[in-house]
């Protein structure tokens, strides 16, 4: 795999008129999107963290998040490495002293991890050519209005399986 390809969390989109919640990732240096359907608990999970509000009691990521602090290891980054038989993979890569393990995970719950301990996240570049979805515009609501045209022109079925579960 080349150097992963940096990218900022956009948010969590609603796909019409299936209801289906997308994540979606955009190229920091770049005009490539990454749209991942994923799970509502996942996706509620990732909107809270990146909305910045604290449930009364921690959601599942948040423990997670928690135990790998409380356990002396920190997470590195997170990277959305490729689309296999219309499921993405991700790796959540964990720092603990000198040693890195890369653990694969679901790109929606990793993320949800990487939100709540300001984790980077990556995709790699293979990826990004296979899945990613340009859209050229120097204004980001213009940028979305066209994505989510696009969306609308799309179903789920056309990733296949579609879903990070």
């Amino acid at each position: 795999m080349t150097d992963p390809v940096p990218m900022d969390l956009v948010g969590i989109r609603i796909e019409l008129p299936t209801n289906t919640p997308i994540l979606l990732l955009r190229e920091q240096d770049g005009e490539r999107y990454l749209p991942i359907w994923i799970n509502t608990p996942e996706a509620t999970a990732i909107a809270l963290a990146h909305d910045g509000i604290q449930p009364e009691r921690p959601l599942t990521h948040d423990l997670l998040a928690s135990l790998i602090e409380e356990l002396g290891a920190s997470v590195a980054e997170v990277v959305v490495t490729e689309l296999r038989g219309g499921t993405f993979y991700a790796d959540l890569r964990i720092v603990v002293g000198d040693d890195i393990h890369t653990i694969s995970s679901r790109p929606s719950d990793a993320v949800a991890i990487a939100v709540r301990t300001e984790a980077p996240l990556f995709a790699s570049r293979e990826l990004l050519d296979e899945a990613g979805v340009h859209i050229q515009d120097e204004d980001d609501e213009d940028e979305i209005a066209k994505f989510r045209e696009f969306l609308d022109q799309i179903d789920p079925d056309d990733f296949e399986a579609g879903q990070d579960a």
